[in-house]
């Protein structure tokens, strides 16, 4: 008998067919510890023991070394890289599941230490006066450099590439992660976009990076198998600031993601309070499901109950779970008996090892 949550019915995703509608977020664990940042084993295994999700999006894998910004992340630039995650694909796989890999640049947010005394790379010179996790120990960031149309077109070359990459090893898709106070979200903000040339001043200038980019990747693979993340009403994050501009540039970029026909849009909900900024947004499925024509995946702090109630409420096709997978590998088992949810530990997120990471008991 089909279970009643609408959480846990199968979905069709393109040219896919998902198990149900939980989907695994991407989370930065920083277990690729070796000095060519592969994926190991050890990531295949964690992988591997959440594949009954409908969908697993891969944590944040840098398309080029210049794209580097914390410890310890795998990247998807190289052969090594690519023959690595060919394992934790397969897992996947064997098990049932689907799994998307998620391109990722940090721009601005990265430090010298990453990139042998260079400068981190942004749309403009503006310090985001935030952390950047280097080998050494958390550092101040420092003011990043402006990239030059050329650093530009070639940083959309990178994405092409490993988009193809990905599809090589085994992905089912990738996701461009343009988000969450990352390069191509620094693009998009008048905030930490001062640039005067063709990628700066108009709402259409700042956002031509992403479309750029996405008709880059989709040379390499359908579209169908492509996602893009935003989160529109990030605040305080970063360096990341709203201003009266940033949510229309944002209802600009979903409209016209409209013109693809993409796996999906996946949306984050404000991470911290944004209820007195000016010009945020408090409900973004709300706002853009009726601007978006194409699946939707809704993110930031769902459970079971909410999660059903948002997809029934016509909001969201998906739902994302981040850290309630962390702590629970068969949450969707736990989800479709309505089972208590075991608690993560966030002393072990980015540390490595097994501990935190593989050796969250399932249910008894």
């Amino acid at each position: 008998m089909e279970n009643k949550q609408i959480l846990l019915h199968t979905y069709s995703l393109g040219s896919l067919t998902l198990n149900n509608r939980v989907v695994m977020a991407p989370m930065t664990r920083s277990r690729a510890n070796n000095p060519d940042h592969i994926p190991t084993k050890l990531i295949a295994e964690y992988y591997a023991q959440r594949s009954s999700a409908g969908l697993i999006i891969s944590e944040g894998s840098q398309i080029s070394p210049r794209a580097v910004g914390y410890i310890n992340t795998p990247g998807i630039y190289s052969e090594k890289q690519v023959e690595a995650w060919k394992e934790v694909t397969a897992a996947v796989h064997n098990n049932g599941g689907k799994i998307f890999l998620q391109l990722w640049h940090v721009g601005r947010m990265s430090h010298p230490d990453f990139h042998n005394g260079e400068l981190p790379l942004s749309a403009s010179a503006l310090n985001p006066n935030s952390r950047s996790f280097t080998p050494e120990g958390f550092k101040d960031t420092v003011q990043p450099k402006e990239m030059s149309i050329e650093e530009i077109q070639s940083t959309i070359k990178d994405y092409g590439r490993a988009a193809k990459n990905a599809m090589a090893a085994g992905f089912d898709g990738v996701e461009i992660h343009s988000s969450n106070g990352y390069l191509l979200h620094q693009f998009f903000n008048r905030t930490s976009n001062v640039r005067s040339d063709e990628y700066g001043g108009s709402i259409e200038k700042r956002t031509k990076i992403l479309f750029e980019v996405l008709d880059e990747v989709k040379k390499h693979m359908p579209e169908d198998r492509i996602g893009v993340r935003l989160n529109p009403s990030l605040h305080g994050i970063f360096g990341m600031t709203l201003d009266e501009e940033t949510i229309p540039a944002f209802d600009y970029i979903v409209k016209k993601l409209n013109n693809y026909a993409l796996a999906y849009l996946h949306l984050s909900e404000p991470f911290n309070d944004v209820s007195e900024v000016p010009g945020a947004e408090l409900n973004i499925a709300k706002r853009y499901r009726p601007l978006y024509n194409g699946t939707l995946i809704i993110n930031t702090a769902f459970d079971r109950e909410k999660g059903n109630q948002i997809i029934e409420g016509g909001f969201a096709d998906l739902v994302a779970y981040g850290k309630p997978f962390i702590s629970n590998p068969d949450l969707v088992e736990r989800f479709a008996v309505k089972g208590e949810l075991a608690p993560w530990d966030e002393d072990t997120f980015y540390t490595a090892g097994a501990e935190g990471y593989t050796d969250y008991p399932g249910m008894r």
